[in-house]
């Protein structure tokens, strides 16, 4: 491979095409939709540190700030007009009372600089205290917009599981957060700083997914990259 063909390699932006739609998946975890202009996020569990440490765990409440930089600097890079967050925003319900005010007032600036609309979650199926729209699921061009997977929908777009992909490749082994899709169901990366994640060979996704269609979408450090269904490995 030469030099030229490289830098084209590293700088061309990736596309992510689903249902007749191209998205550009970004490597912290949320896909931009240029056609609509509108930055999809799934499963960001805001105050999810601080809901532990009001259990009595010593566990750093940092999450939430983190998880708003990433938010930040994503509407900044891609000009979007409109959020998507497509379910479990919050860890809880009563979450957003946790906020401290500096987040509280960063996530007020997001709602008042775009379009913001909150899916309901399994962790938060109330509306929200803060700015924008909360629903239940959304119909937008064509596309259904979910919090969970569902089986023989077409068009589906959702989060939830938190998708990872473990692959093997001439001898080293990696394991990253990915976008998973076979053009009927698509599922995104979870984007909160203190989300897990879950390997597509997991039983949680056997019968959502048909597997001779399946494209895998891997978050990179500083981009994403398509990996092949076959070297995709359990654990």
């Amino acid at each position: 491979m030469n030099q030229a063909l490289s830098r084209a390699e590293v700088t061309e932006t990736p596309i992510l095409r689903f249902a007749g739609h191209n998205f550009e998946p970004l490597p912290s975890g949320a896909l931009y939709w240029h056609n609509q202009q509108t930055l999809l996020v799934a499963d960001l569990h805001f105050e999810k540190m601080a809901s532990f440490a009001r259990r009595g765990q010593m566990l750093p409440p940092y999450d939430t700030g983190l998880t708003l930089a990433r938010l930040e600097a994503d509407l900044r890079r891609t000009g979007a007009a409109r959020l998507l967050s497509l379910g479990d925003t919050f860890h809880r319900v009563d979450a957003s009372s946790l906020l401290t005010l500096a987040d509280r007032m960063r996530l007020d600036a997001v709602t008042e600089m775009v379009d913001c609309i909150w899916l309901s979650g399994n962790h938060d199926p109330a509306p929200h205290a803060i700015g924008g729209t909360c629903l239940p699921r959304l119909e937008l061009a064509g596309l259904t917009f979910t919090h969970e997977p569902e089986r023989g929908t077409t068009g589906l777009v959702a989060g939830h599981l938190h998708p990872a992909a473990h692959v093997f490749f001439q001898g080293r082994s990696t394991r990253r957060p990915c976008f998973v899709h076979d053009n009927r169901l698509l599922i995104l990366p979870a984007y909160g700083a203190s989300t897990g994640s879950l390997n597509i060979l997991s039983p949680a996704f056997f019968g959502l997914l048909n597997w001779p269609s399946v494209e895998v979408t891997m978050l990179g450090k500083d981009r994403t990259y398509p990996v092949s269904p076959k070297r995709l490995v359990r654990g």
